[in-house]
């Protein structure tokens, strides 16, 4: 565990540093202001068998801990930029760029941002990685499960009131080149010509955010094996299966929906989300979790309820016929994207000072498609500063 502390803080001063060096061309000029965030979380699983976000039964540390420091600087004449680095405990703590982009303020309503910027699918987006901002241990992987959250674009954000309503209108364009997984090895992934809008409304307790986002999506296994089955299939005269499993420039749509209740006491919350691959062997990614929290002076008490629920698409395998020597390995890909887990969380919050707060949760997922159930056990802190 020292070895562990001592490894940090080499690595919140590497963090440090990089802010500094990465805003430096502009500090003579600049005011400057640093803020950051961490999570120190550890994590076993409650038997040898279990496997869960990246956790066994020994107790882990390092898997969902990290540090982040946020460094604004103020250019003056309505123009800022932006920059965070995060290092996490699952990549040894290596800082990466996780945002870095300019903000110009046309009015005290409207501002674009362009540079390396949160892809807004979900209501914790810009928040996800930063744990003080929401009650549970881990935003719900059910709904938060896309590997695309940065992207490289433009955005124009829009305050405004509709009545007695606080209204946000983001609109963004942008595109995103990085790896992903796929069946479930490693793919590179380019999506072009993303475009979304999302809108938030705020009234009172209550608030309500949409969310629409479309781009054309490519990937390629990095180790071969699928593009070599694709070789085969076209070589042997089944053109048309290989371009229903290929994931070439093909049209994608999000769709995300998230409504929330907060009246200083009772927290609700949940949200569903849909994500579709046009004509592609990825089916239609269905996503929801509902969320209830109850404040007892600094004690939150929760429970938590989410749910992924994919169909591979089995027509594509059931077109060959039965002796076709091709098909085994077809059903084998176009299952692997069958995906149906129902998770159960509960767990507290203690808000033990005004910059941290102390998480304990229990989750137990049931896989139907593995038939297996597993079970976590994390305690950890969140903080900001």
């Amino acid at each position: 565990m020292i070895g562990v502390q001592i490894h940090m803080v080499s690595k919140i001063k590497q963090l440090s540093l990089g802010v500094l060096l990465a805003l430096s061309a502009t500090a003579a000029q600049a005011e400057i202001r640093f803020n950051g965030f961490a999570s120190i979380q550890a994590g076993s699983t409650l038997s040898s068998s279990d496997s869960l976000y990246g956790y066994n039964n020994e107790v882990d540390f390092k898997n969902e801990s990290l540090f982040a420091l946020q460094a604004q600087a103020d250019l003056g004449d309505r123009l800022s930029v932006t920059a965070q680095l995060m290092g996490r405990g699952a990549n040894d703590f290596n800082a990466e760029f996780e945002w870095a982009y300019l903000t110009y303020e046309l009015n005290s309503q409207t501002r674009i941002n362009a540079g390396r910027l949160r892809t807004p699918f979900y209501r914790y987006s810009d928040f996800m990685d930063v744990g003080y901002a929401y009650d549970w241990a881990r935003v719900p992987s059910s709904v938060y499960n896309l590997d695309f959250n940065n992207l490289e674009g433009v955005s124009l954000v829009r305050f405004g009131q509709l009545g007695e309503v606080d209204s946000t209108l983001q609109l963004i364009l942008g595109s995103y080149s990085g790896t992903t997984a796929i069946t479930p090895a490693p793919a590179d992934a380019t999506i072009e010509r993303i475009a979304g809008a999302t809108w938030e409304l705020v009234q009172g307790d209550f608030s309500a955010r949409l969310a629409y986002l479309t781009g054309k999506l490519t990937l390629v296994d990095q180790d071969g094996e699928l593009s070599g089955l694709l070789n085969l299939l076209e070589q042997s005269g089944f053109a048309s299966t290989a371009s229903q499993i290929r994931i070439d420039d093909a049209s994608s749509a999000f769709m995300g929906l998230a409504l929330g209740y907060d009246n200083g006491s009772l927290v609700l919350s949940g949200e569903v989300v849909r994500a579709r691959v046009k004509d592609t062997v990825i089916p239609t990614q269905n996503g929801y979790y509902l969320s209830a929290g109850y404040r007892i002076d600094s004690y939150t008490p929760f429970v938590s309820f989410e749910r992924r629920d994919n169909d591979g698409k089995a027509e594509i395998y059931q077109a060959l016929a039965a002796e076709n020597l091709f098909r085994p390995a077809v059903t084998t890909v176009v299952e692997s994207f069958t995906t149906k887990r129902d998770t159960w969380n509960i767990g507290s919050r203690y808000d033990f000072h005004p910059s941290a707060a102390l998480k304990v949760q229990f989750s137990s997922q049931k896989d139907k498609v593995a038939d297996r159930r597993d079970q976590l056990l994390t305690v950890g802190i969140d903080l900001v500063f």
